[in-house]
Protein backbone atom coordinates (compact mmCIF):
# COMPACT_ATOMS: atom_id res chain seq x y z
CA UNK A 1 0.00 0.00 0.00
CA UNK A 2 1.33 3.17 -0.85
CA UNK A 3 1.16 6.28 1.54
CA UNK A 4 1.38 3.50 4.41
CA UNK A 5 3.61 4.04 7.92
CA UNK A 6 3.87 1.00 10.10
CA UNK A 7 4.00 2.27 13.67
CA UNK A 8 3.43 -1.02 15.75
CA UNK A 9 6.42 -2.46 16.63
CA UNK A 10 9.14 0.61 15.28
CA UNK A 11 8.49 4.33 15.75
CA UNK A 12 10.22 6.77 14.49
CA UNK A 13 8.47 10.29 14.39
CA UNK A 14 10.52 12.38 12.49
CA UNK A 15 8.48 10.03 9.74
CA UNK A 16 5.15 11.80 10.82
CA UNK A 17 6.14 14.57 8.73
CA UNK A 18 5.06 13.59 5.81
CA UNK A 19 1.39 13.09 6.70
CA UNK A 20 1.44 15.84 8.62
CA UNK A 21 2.07 17.78 5.37
CA UNK A 22 -0.72 15.75 3.75
CA UNK A 23 -2.98 17.51 6.46
CA UNK A 24 -1.94 20.61 6.25
CA UNK A 25 -2.77 20.81 2.79
CA UNK A 26 -6.21 19.32 2.99
CA UNK A 27 -5.45 15.46 2.78
CA UNK A 28 -7.06 12.61 4.55
CA UNK A 29 -5.17 10.85 7.00
CA UNK A 30 -5.79 8.01 8.96
CA UNK A 31 -3.98 7.44 12.29
CA UNK A 32 -4.55 6.02 15.97
CA UNK A 33 -5.20 7.64 18.99
CA UNK A 34 -5.35 6.14 22.72
CA UNK A 35 -9.54 5.69 22.28
CA UNK A 36 -9.83 4.51 18.46
CA UNK A 37 -8.26 5.21 15.04
CA UNK A 38 -9.40 8.01 13.79
CA UNK A 39 -9.74 9.93 10.39
CA UNK A 40 -8.42 13.72 10.24
CA UNK A 41 -7.97 16.66 8.23
CA UNK A 42 -7.04 20.41 8.56
CA UNK A 43 -9.35 21.54 11.21
CA UNK A 44 -8.88 24.75 9.16
CA UNK A 45 -9.73 24.60 5.78
CA UNK A 46 -13.30 23.86 4.76
CA UNK A 47 -13.12 22.17 1.54
CA UNK A 48 -11.15 19.32 3.20
CA UNK A 49 -13.75 19.21 5.67
CA UNK A 50 -16.27 18.77 2.83
CA UNK A 51 -14.44 15.50 1.50
CA UNK A 52 -14.12 14.41 5.01
CA UNK A 53 -17.92 14.40 5.54
CA UNK A 54 -18.43 12.77 2.11
CA UNK A 55 -15.41 9.90 2.80
CA UNK A 56 -17.02 9.18 6.42
CA UNK A 57 -20.95 9.19 4.38
CA UNK A 58 -20.99 11.85 7.76
CA UNK A 59 -24.77 13.58 7.37
CA UNK A 60 -23.19 17.65 7.28
CA UNK A 61 -25.89 18.14 10.72
CA UNK A 62 -23.54 15.86 12.79
CA UNK A 63 -20.61 17.98 14.39
CA UNK A 64 -16.72 16.87 14.60
CA UNK A 65 -14.43 17.55 16.83
CA UNK A 66 -11.14 19.23 16.90
CA UNK A 67 -7.68 17.34 18.34
CA UNK A 68 -5.53 19.70 19.70
CA UNK A 69 -2.04 19.85 21.33
CA UNK A 70 -1.73 22.40 23.14
CA UNK A 71 -4.01 24.94 25.19
CA UNK A 72 -2.38 27.97 23.19
CA UNK A 73 -4.37 25.93 20.33
CA UNK A 74 -7.30 25.86 22.50
CA UNK A 75 -7.09 30.27 22.95
CA UNK A 76 -6.55 30.53 19.45
CA UNK A 77 -9.93 28.28 18.33
CA UNK A 78 -12.19 29.20 21.61
CA UNK A 79 -13.30 31.91 23.60
CA UNK A 80 -15.11 32.67 27.45
CA UNK A 81 -13.14 29.90 28.95
CA UNK A 82 -14.47 29.32 32.23
CA UNK A 83 -12.90 28.14 35.31
CA UNK A 84 -14.40 25.35 35.26
CA UNK A 85 -13.98 24.84 31.95
CA UNK A 86 -10.48 25.39 32.41
CA UNK A 87 -10.17 23.06 35.53
CA UNK A 88 -11.41 20.15 33.38
CA UNK A 89 -9.06 20.76 30.82
CA UNK A 90 -6.44 20.62 33.07
CA UNK A 91 -7.22 17.61 35.24
CA UNK A 92 -8.04 15.19 31.88
CA UNK A 93 -6.34 16.89 29.30
CA UNK A 94 -4.25 15.13 27.36
CA UNK A 95 -6.66 12.16 27.88
CA UNK A 96 -9.97 10.92 26.88
CA UNK A 97 -12.37 13.64 27.12
CA UNK A 98 -13.85 15.97 24.95
CA UNK A 99 -14.85 19.23 26.00
CA UNK A 100 -17.72 21.58 24.21
CA UNK A 101 -16.65 25.38 24.12
CA UNK A 102 -17.40 28.07 22.28
CA UNK A 103 -15.74 29.02 19.06
CA UNK A 104 -13.97 31.75 17.44
CA UNK A 105 -14.85 32.83 13.57
CA UNK A 106 -11.71 30.89 12.57
CA UNK A 107 -13.48 27.58 13.18
CA UNK A 108 -15.44 26.70 10.08
CA UNK A 109 -19.60 26.55 10.55
CA UNK A 110 -19.32 23.22 8.28
CA UNK A 111 -17.28 21.47 11.56
CA UNK A 112 -19.81 22.49 14.11
CA UNK A 113 -23.02 22.19 11.92
CA UNK A 114 -23.29 26.06 11.98
CA UNK A 115 -23.21 25.77 15.64
CA UNK A 116 -21.21 28.73 17.69
CA UNK A 117 -19.51 25.73 20.00
CA UNK A 118 -17.27 22.69 19.16
CA UNK A 119 -15.95 19.63 20.66
CA UNK A 120 -12.31 20.06 21.89
CA UNK A 121 -9.99 17.03 22.96
CA UNK A 122 -6.30 16.69 23.62
CA UNK A 123 -5.02 13.07 22.77
CA UNK A 124 -2.36 11.45 25.24
CA UNK A 125 -1.36 9.24 22.58
CA UNK A 126 2.12 10.80 21.08
CA UNK A 127 1.76 9.86 17.59
CA UNK A 128 -1.16 11.76 17.26
CA UNK A 129 0.58 14.63 19.37
CA UNK A 130 3.12 14.72 17.02
CA UNK A 131 1.19 15.03 14.25
CA UNK A 132 -0.81 17.77 15.65
CA UNK A 133 2.63 19.37 15.98
CA UNK A 134 4.25 18.60 12.42
CA UNK A 135 1.11 19.79 10.97
CA UNK A 136 0.56 22.69 12.81
CA UNK A 137 -3.22 23.33 12.76
CA UNK A 138 -5.59 21.48 14.89
CA UNK A 139 -7.12 18.19 13.29
CA UNK A 140 -10.89 17.70 12.87
CA UNK A 141 -10.76 13.66 13.88
CA UNK A 142 -14.30 11.77 13.83
CA UNK A 143 -13.54 8.19 14.35
CA UNK A 144 -12.63 6.07 10.87
CA UNK A 145 -15.63 4.50 10.18
CA UNK A 146 -18.55 4.62 7.84
CA UNK A 147 -21.38 6.58 9.76
CA UNK A 148 -23.69 3.92 11.19
CA UNK A 149 -20.68 1.04 11.36
CA UNK A 150 -18.58 -0.13 14.66
CA UNK A 151 -15.83 2.18 15.46
CA UNK A 152 -12.64 1.49 13.99
CA UNK A 153 -10.24 0.23 16.77
CA UNK A 154 -8.42 -2.46 14.85
CA UNK A 155 -6.44 -1.66 11.58
CA UNK A 156 -7.24 -4.16 9.28
CA UNK A 157 -11.06 -3.18 9.98
CA UNK A 158 -10.25 1.00 8.99
CA UNK A 159 -8.30 -0.57 5.84
CA UNK A 160 -12.02 -2.02 4.39
CA UNK A 161 -13.86 1.38 5.02
CA UNK A 162 -11.23 3.97 3.58
CA UNK A 163 -8.70 2.17 1.59
CA UNK A 164 -8.11 4.66 -1.81
CA UNK A 165 -10.11 7.01 0.04
CA UNK A 166 -7.67 8.20 2.46
CA UNK A 167 -4.58 9.89 1.40
CA UNK A 168 -2.29 8.19 3.83
CA UNK A 169 -2.19 5.57 6.15
CA UNK A 170 -0.45 5.17 9.73
CA UNK A 171 -1.07 1.49 11.43
CA UNK A 172 -0.51 1.91 15.17
CA UNK A 173 -1.02 -0.65 18.16
CA UNK A 174 -5.10 -1.49 18.46
CA UNK A 175 -6.15 1.31 21.09
CA UNK A 176 -6.04 1.00 24.49
CA UNK A 177 -9.64 1.94 25.81
CA UNK A 178 -11.75 0.84 22.18
CA UNK A 179 -13.85 3.63 23.70
CA UNK A 180 -14.29 6.93 21.97
CA UNK A 181 -14.07 9.54 24.73
CA UNK A 182 -16.22 11.39 27.23
CA UNK A 183 -18.34 14.49 26.15
CA UNK A 184 -18.98 16.93 28.29
CA UNK A 185 -20.61 20.41 28.25
CA UNK A 186 -20.38 23.02 31.10
CA UNK A 187 -24.01 24.85 31.15
CA UNK A 188 -25.00 27.44 33.82
CA UNK A 189 -21.83 26.32 35.19
CA UNK A 190 -22.79 22.77 35.47
CA UNK A 191 -21.46 19.92 33.14
CA UNK A 192 -22.94 17.82 31.59
CA UNK A 193 -22.19 14.69 30.28
CA UNK A 194 -23.31 14.55 26.24
CA UNK A 195 -21.70 11.20 25.84
CA UNK A 196 -20.30 8.56 28.29
CA UNK A 197 -16.81 7.13 27.69
CA UNK A 198 -14.28 5.98 29.89
CA UNK A 199 -13.93 9.59 32.39
CA UNK A 200 -16.80 8.62 34.17
CA UNK A 201 -19.34 11.07 35.90
CA UNK A 202 -17.76 10.96 39.80
CA UNK A 203 -14.74 11.59 38.14
CA UNK A 204 -16.56 15.20 36.58
CA UNK A 205 -17.79 15.82 39.57
CA UNK A 206 -14.67 15.36 41.78
CA UNK A 207 -13.62 18.42 39.39
CA UNK A 208 -16.87 20.54 40.01
CA UNK A 209 -16.38 20.06 43.94
CA UNK A 210 -12.49 20.62 43.55
CA UNK A 211 -12.96 23.99 41.55
CA UNK A 212 -15.90 25.14 43.78
CA UNK A 213 -14.42 24.20 46.82
CA UNK A 214 -17.62 21.87 47.55
CA UNK A 215 -16.78 19.08 50.31
CA UNK A 216 -19.23 16.60 50.62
Amino acid sequence: MNNYLDFKTNIDYIKLKEPAKIIKNGGIVVFPTETVYGIGVNGLNEKALKKLYEVKQRPLNKPISLLVNSIEMINQLTKNITKLEYALMKEFFPGPLTIILQKKDIVPDILTANSDTVGIRMPSNKVTLKLIEYAGVPIATPSANLSGKPTGTNFKDVIKDFDGKADYFIDGKISKTGTASTIVKVTNGIPHILRQGPITEEQIKNVYNKCYNITI
